[in-house]
């Protein structure tokens, strides 16, 4: 009888233990970190003094294709060749043919909205001719692939030198895959494809670039997996090691990509506002406007630093190959940026945050 009341009075106090219990498990749930959208990888390639950086492009709209787009910094939206993605008949000397306001082909709808995309300064510069035109866009390749939603793009038809003479070459060598924080000046619809994602949760519209391999610019090309992170995750924004910089909101243009900051060479310093710009092939460009004589390239073996508002320093060393140089004053090259080449991005780590307006350097 003893051992009854024991057993009865045990499956009481089961019952009440269980009565008492939260519903759900007791243990924790896992905290799963946000990540980005996308790793992808971009293609170095040299000729010369100068070096590019690519971006494939694998599909617009439902036009499948394999392009190439000259991944720019220093720019904003994406411009495409018309050939390949529209039929020939379409495309003239003197422009697209669009009946009524636009047209759909391949997926890709074309305006009937001209203008003309200009790149460079009154030394040396391009532009082309086309239309508005919008469509999804996949970039990257069998390495993985990303898709952007309905975005505006560039579709011209014809580039031209800064004499107006128009430049002949193949097909799309001309297509720029701009990646800067602004808005296009041509057309205030067209901003970076990369901030036409639609991101996971607390991941932050934006990319970041990992230093380049300067070995891997070859004549060949060479594809660098890993280069490019699309989408922001919070340890990126706040405890990777990058100096962020607020970026300034323009009357037009949207927010510049330009940054504060005091430039030394030899025993000059000078106030600049710096464009950090995978876009710029072989050669920076310092501006002062003190400068007017003996302009051009710095002689080898000139110290360059930059040092930020923020506090970011860069220092380098011109050389014969590499880390070109030359001096510009601005009221002769109609430019009051300094920029900095393609050169930079093999020895710093490069953040644009399009959600919080900010752009991050980091030495690496």
């Amino acid at each position: 009888m003893q051992k009854i009341k024991v057993a009865f009075w045990a499956l009481i106090m089961m019952a009440m233990a269980t009565a008492c219990k939260k519903g759900g498990s007791d243990s924790p749930v896992p905290v799963v970190p946000p990540k980005p959208l996308a790793t992808l990888g971009l293609f170095q390639l040299s000729g010369g003094e100068n070096k590019r950086l690519f971006i494939p492009i694998s599909q617009i709209g439902t036009k499948a294709v394999q392009y190439f787009g000259i991944f720019d910094t220093g720019s904003s939206g994406l411009t495409m060749d018309a050939h390949g993605l529209i039929p020939d008949e379409m495309i003239t000397a003197n422009g697209l043919l669009v009946t009524g306001d636009s047209v759909v082909v391949n997926g890709i709808t074309v305006t009937n909205k001209t203008a003309t995309m200009a790149y460079g300064d009154k030394t040396s510069s391009t532009k082309e001719f086309g239309n508005l035109a919008y469509a999804t866009i996949t970039i990257g390749n069998s390495a993985g692939t990303a898709t952007t939603k309905r975005i505006a793009f560039f579709m011209y038809y014809k580039v031209v030198d800064g004499d107006g003479k128009e430049i002949s070459g193949s097909q799309h060598s001309f297509d720029v895959f701009g990646v800067g924080p602004s808005t296009g000046f041509t057309f205030a619809a067209i901003v970076s494809p990369l901030n036409g994602f639609t991101m996971p949760a607390n991941v932050a519209s934006g990319f970041k670039l990992a230093k380049l391999d300067n070995t891997k610019f070859t004549a060949a090309g060479a594809f660098v997996s890993g280069l490019l992170t699309i989408g922001l995750v919070p340890d990126d924004l706040n405890n990777a090691g990058f100096v962020m910089h607020p970026l300034t909101l323009g009357s037009a243009g949207g927010y510049s990509p330009n940054i504060p900051a005091t430039v030394t060479y030899g025993n000059t310093t000078t106030s600049a506002q710096i464009l950090f710009d995978t876009g710029n092939p072989a050669v920076s460009v310092i501006e002062n406007s003190k400068e007017t004589t003996a302009l051009g390239r710095l002689p080898v073996g000139t110290v360059v630093t930059i040092t930020t508002n923020r506090g970011f320093v860069y220092t380098y060393t011109t050389s014969s190959t590499g880390k070109l140089t030359q001096i510009q004053n601005p009221n002769i090259s109609g430019d009051f940026r300094t920029i900095m080449s393609l050169d930079f991005f093999t020895d710093n780590e490069f953040l644009t945050d399009y959600t919080g307006h900010r752009i991050g350097l980091k030495n690496n």
